[in-house]
């Protein structure tokens, strides 16, 4: 598989044959990862991010829970990390020659009546991905059940635009922000209407919701996207002034 470089304990991956991200060296932390949601991921729709049908999102099946110590209360949501099965320590459990690339969409609670080495694996300060069962059995055999991985933190790769969702009430415009690529995980929006001057912040309500509390009604609605690693995007006149509660507006623009 790859071969494992490890001095001042720093870990380097050489040669990974990801044509996902092409670098030939990087850092990469130590974690665990288990699985959940079903054969088909059904059971990872919905989830602690406010993603809907995982499917349709855009996000497919290559997703996972993150832990308390990597979740940060939801500002993880939407980032991407490349994970390796680590063969050095269960070889007989890791796929030869694999990696994959998962989005966060959800948060694997922890369970204090366990130990965090025997079932509380989601425990902080652990750092742990419960992968949907069909991503983990591209990294790693089903009867393992769990296994030590190494992981890093990559860019995400979309097709189309960035996906807003206006839900809410009068006063209450709730915004699920998705199929957003780049670092993927936002830090700052913000929202402006056809009949403002200025653009106003939005708050994260939960996950990748962002709210705003004005009255924005027969305004055409505009939105400005700051991600992690400070790049920012903004998608203009995303929704007409004839938007209503529940729909859906696709951009033109992608990190």
């Amino acid at each position: 598989m790859e071969k494992l470089i490890i001095f001042s304990g720093v870990i380097v991956l050489v040669g990974l044959f990801s044509r996902e991200v092409r670098v030939a060296s990087a850092v990469w932390q130590r974690a665990h990862a288990t699985f959940y949601g079903g054969s088909d991921a059904s059971g990872t729709m919905g989830g602690a991010c406010g993603y809907g049908n995982l499917y349709t999102d855009g996000y497919g099946i290559k997703t996972a829970a993150l832990s308390t110590a990597l979740f940060n209360d939801g500002k993880a949501c939407g980032g991407c990390y490349q994970i390796v099965c680590d063969a050095t320590q269960v070889p007989q459990w890791c796929l030869k020659g694999t990696s994959i690339t998962i989005t966060a969409t959800n948060f694997c609670p922890p369970n204090y009546a366990l130990p965090s080495d025997n079932g509380g694996w989601c425990n902080p300060p652990r750092p742990h991905f419960d992968m949907s069962q069909p991503a983990f059995e591209m990294i790693a055999k089903y009867k393992a059940g769990i296994v030590p991985i190494l992981y890093r933190k990559v860019g995400c790769k979309r097709s189309g635009g960035i996906r807003f969702s206006i839900n809410g009430r009068d006063y209450f415009e709730l915004v699920l922000i998705s199929n957003v690529g780049g670092a993927g995980d936002i830090s700052r929006v913000w929202i402006k209407g056809s009949k403002m001057s200025n653009w106003e912040s939005m708050s994260r309500n939960w996950g990748v919701n962002w709210q705003s509390l004005s009255y924005f009604n027969g305004q055409s609605l505009s939105f400005r996207l700051q991600l992690s690693n400070g790049n920012i995007r903004t998608a203009y006149n995303v929704a007409p002034s004839t938007w209503t509660f529940g729909q859906s507006f696709i951009s033109n623009v992608q990190f």
